[in-house]
């Protein structure tokens, strides 16, 4: 790997001190193969994002990848919200709208409330898909199962799949304690999301319902690492299924995600729905995340 190709630490969606999902990236990846980009997410441990060259003829600015330790990723939120950041601190971007190549297609990013030492990101997905699971009543058995946890820590509500960019498994638990108290079978994740078309557990509880503020926690199928501090992927995911299932509102009001509190990083993620031009409620088509991006630390390797 080049020397050029400097690691930068960022947290993203951070919601308090030690706070955030932590993600390597490198802003100038340009001559990376793909074993050197997969090395940097072996050696951080993190899912790892890398601006490119936009691909010609793609009308996008850049293009973003992504690997966690064990594969190529087709899109990670939190990655996409660090390297814009990134981009924009490091003065390689002087616009509020960019539109970036990822393998799971275009992406949408707005920059807004510049400053000389910050700004705020948001980046698009798609409307989201909801589906019941495969087979109902066996793959419920099997998450109960997988997570330790009986029907009677269940909320009334279905067990669904939801995606924008990726599956997640949207599981409703009774309230927050019974989420924080989850102790899964991590041995069990992958096999079961294989069954299940996953590519990752999401449970999730009702913090305040009136604030549309819900807590959750994202148990990945195969990266690498059990548990994930901040999921962007899989909040847009739950938005979508929140609204299916008529728990939010069909507006522009923002929708918080918190995460990552029984790994001791709290995190925050903002979810709004968007609407076709000039249109504010109706049937959204699609929406947009983002939350606080900071320096974790500024370096080239860890030791």
């Amino acid at each position: 790997m080049s020397s050029r190709h400097q690691v930068e630490l960022v947290s993203v969606f951070a919601a308090g001190p030690g706070g955030g999902n932590p993600a390597p990236i490198v802003v100038d990846a340009a001559g990376m193969s793909d074993a050197e980009m997969h090395a940097v997410a072996r050696r951080y441990g993190h899912e790892s994002g890398f601006v490119l060259p936009a691909p010609p003829g793609s009308n996008c600015d850049y293009e973003f990848r992504f690997w966690v330790p064990n594969h190529e990723m087709s899109m990670c939120g939190h990655a996409t919200v660090g390297a814009a950041w990134l981009l924009h601190q490091s003065g390689r971007v002087h616009r509020d709208q960019l539109t970036v190549q990822t393998r799971s297609g275009q992406v949408g990013i707005r920059i807004a409330d510049c400053t000389a030492e910050s700004a705020a990101v948001e980046i698009s997905q798609p409307v989201g898909r909801i589906e019941p699971l495969p087979q109902p009543q066996a793959g419920r058995d099997e998450i109960l199962d997988a997570l330790g946890i009986t029907e009677a820590q269940l909320a009334p509500l279905p067990i669904q799949n939801a995606c924008t960019s990726r599956v997640k498994t949207l599981i409703p638990l009774a309230s927050p304690a019974d989420l924080d108290a989850l102790r899964p079978r991590f041995e069990k994740i992958e096999a079961l999301c294989e069954k299940i078309g996953s590519t990752g557990l999401y449970p999730y509880a009702s913090f305040d319902a009136s604030r549309q503020i819900f807590d959750a926690r994202q148990f990945p199928r195969a990266s690498g690492y059990p548990e994930d501090a901040a999921t962007g992927i899989a909040a847009s995911a739950l938005s979508f299924g929140l609204l299916a299932n008529g728990m939010v509102e069909a507006s522009t009001r923002t929708i918080t995600i918190r995460q990552g509190r029984a790994m001791k990083r709290p995190s925050q993620i903002s979810v709004r729905f968007s609407f076709e031009a000039g249109a504010a409620s109706g049937h959204p088509n699609g929406c947009w995340l983002g939350g606080p991006v900071r320096f974790e630390t500024h370096v080239g390797a860890p030791s």
